[in-house]
């Protein structure tokens, strides 16, 4: 199946030739959030070549890491159990790369998937395990995603719904995801705009959500 052959005997190497080629992990980034049309893995991943989707998914399904299922009438893409043990890899990979996130250059995007996995990956359950339950509305950037934290159990969706505090954000969102900016300067300074809900309510989202930067 491998694109590329490093010639070495080695679990990572091996890794690396099933799902190292150029896109490959952004697929399962969003595959991990949910069964994909083609036309939607094209949608969340603007600059990749058709071709180059194409081949990607036929690469990883051949690999035994994705799928394609027929759902009423289409053809749908999903991770396979042997995928989604790639989780925690992509979780650990973007809590890595978060470190160096500088500001966005002006091409870049944000698209629902990527915030989606972006907040699966600074959840952290031991800190909501002791809070009350709690439904936000984030608006971040196109993204508007709806968050619901219960317990220890994190549910990221996209949409409407009752939610106890809506807010909206632009790429800052990091700043106050690591901690650089507190809540309260966060809507003090424009980062956060809380749309409806008491504000304070920010303060459990930033302890919910962090990624040491």
């Amino acid at each position: 199946m491998a694109a590329r052959d490093y010639g070495q005997y080695c679990a990572i190497t091996q890794a690396l030739e099933l799902v190292g080629e150029r896109w490959a992990l952004l697929i399962v980034r969003d595959l991990l959030v949910g069964p994909r049309r083609y036309g939607e893995l094209a949608a969340g991943l603007p600059r990749i070549p058709s071709n180059i989707l194409a081949a990607r998914l036929k690469q990883l399904q051949e690999a035994g890491v994705i799928r394609r299922v027929p759902r009423s009438r289409i053809i749908i893409y999903e991770l396979t159990p042997y995928g989604h043990e790639l989780e925690p890899v992509v979780l650990a990979l973007g809590a890595w790369g978060f470190k160096s996130m500088g500001d966005p250059r002006d091409e870049q995007i944000i698209t629902p998937d990527a915030m989606t996995m972006t907040l699966r990956t600074a959840f952290r359950p031991e800190v909501s395990a002791d809070l009350p339950t709690t439904a936000y509305a984030a608006r971040l950037g196109p993204a508007e995603l709806l968050i619901r934290v219960d317990g220890p159990t994190l549910d990221v969706t996209r949409g409407d719904g009752p939610v106890d505090l809506a807010f909206a954000a632009g790429p800052d969102i990091r700043r106050l995801i690591s901690g650089e900016l507190a809540p309260d300067r966060a809507i003090a300074t424009g980062v956060v705009e809380v749309l409806r809900g008491p504000g304070n309510l920010l303060d459990r989202f930033a302890s919910t959500f962090h990624l040491a930067a």
